[in-house]
């Protein structure tokens, strides 16, 4: 049986902590871009994506389910009703791979999670998401923790700085220029987005004229 991989996706206005140096289509298009490096990644590594997307949104040959209300409330309307494994898996982590996939799904623990930065959740698998109550926001990763101990269900931590990496600010950008090899880092090269370093720190610069 395949692995559904649910993608949760903000179509409209998304990233504003990139709006410095985005427009809004810009920042529109540029989720959507890593949107498609989440769901290649998702469908080498032997999963079947479905976006949960906060208002209507197209990805030809890929389910979408549009739910205009919170992230937690969508998932916890949508898991009681999952039939077999899930995979939830974030939408701005650009640099991962099938193989990250892979290990997530391959787990032998009931549930396996991704932590990301600042006490956030990149990923979570569950081998039966029936009784799982999703928790995000604020430091979701702990509270996602305590959540499956009152379940008794053992928990992977996936270790992986490819899944760690979600892009919110104008500094993360670095990493997709540095270690991307799809859609994310080709379309920032088109925005004329390039590596910069100043004072030994490593940043990104954007020509003026694009």
């Amino acid at each position: 049986m395949s692995v559904r991989a649910i993608i949760p996706f903000k179509p409209k206005n998304p990233k504003t902590r990139l709006s410095s140096v985005m427009s809004l289509a810009e920042r529109e298009s540029f989720a959507e871009m890593m949107l498609g490096d989440v769901v290649d990644a998702v469908v080498d590594g032997g999963c079947t994506p479905s976006i949960l997307s906060t208002a209507p949104y197209r990805l030809t040959g890929i389910e979408t389910i549009v739910h205009a209300g919170g992230l937690n409330e969508a998932l916890n309307e949508i898991l009681p009703r999952s039939e077999g494994p899930t995979l939830i898996v974030m939408s701005d982590l650009p640099l991962i791979t099938p193989a990250n996939i892979t290990e997530l799904v391959s787990t032998t623990a009931r549930m396996a999670m991704v932590p990301g930065r600042g006490g956030g959740t990149n990923a979570i698998f569950l081998h039966n998401p029936s009784g799982f109550r999703a928790d995000f926001y604020g430091a979701s990763f702990l509270k996602h923790l305590t959540i499956a101990g009152d379940l008794g269900l053992s928990c992977e931590i996936i270790d992986s700085f490819r899944l760690h990496d979600d892009i919110d600010e104008v500094e993360d950008l670095v990493e997709i220029l540095i270690l991307g090899s799809g859609g994310s880092r080709r379309y920032l090269e088109r925005l004329g987005f390039t590596i910069s370093v100043e004072n030994g720190r490593v940043g990104v610069k954007r020509d003026p004229h694009e």
